[in-house]
């Protein structure tokens, strides 16, 4: 069956900071129309960086849509014209203060395919070496370090539940 949705229209409904959001009026493969709506989204660049073989940093700060805080490997939003890795680079110098000397592509994911276009690269930092931290202004990031088989136990538990982190350790 084809399942192919053609774009018969497309509004901006919403322009921000990082996102856009569109609504398209689409063709369905029974030939009905239809509406979606679309976050669309530059990308982002997950790290999952081992300080040894055994612990891996993660991070812990505040996601406002959840209202809560959150552990998650380091990651951030890829920059106009800043490619992947590089931009994994960046964020895992700025969110923990490290740079690697093995750095590994491992794979990509889509966040949640059913509203956004988002992928998220995802790469493996090992031989970690002091960098300096920085980040944004508007970021507030504590670094942990946790052995592998406990973060394995706290996904799950639920205490961890970022899907970037769960994809990382399922990738490597």
């Amino acid at each position: 069956m084809n399942f192919y949705e053609k774009t018969i229209d497309e509004k901006l409904v919403y322009e921000g900071k990082f996102i856009n959001v569109v609504n398209q009026t689409v063709e369905l493969p029974n030939k009905r129309q239809t509406s979606r709506d679309i976050v669309r989204h530059p990308g982002g660049v997950a790290v999952l960086a081992y300080k040894d073989e055994d612990t891996i940093l993660i991070v812990e700060q505040f996601r406002k849509p959840f209202d809560k805080v959150f552990l998650e490997i380091p990651a951030g939003k890829i920059e106009k014209g800043e490619d992947t890795e590089s931009c994994g680079k960046r964020e895992l110098e700025e969110e923990t203060g490290y740079r690697a000397g093995k750095f590994t592509y491992l794979g990509k994911i889509a966040t949640t395919p059913g509203f956004t276009d988002e992928y998220i690269y995802i790469y493996k930092a090992e031989e970690l070496y002091k960098g300096k931290i920085g980040g944004d202004e508007d970021e507030f990031i504590n670094v942990r370090e946790i052995k592998k088989e406990k973060l394995k136990a706290m996904i799950k538990s639920g205490e961890i539940v970022d899907s970037k982190t769960l994809a990382a350790l399922i990738l490597e």
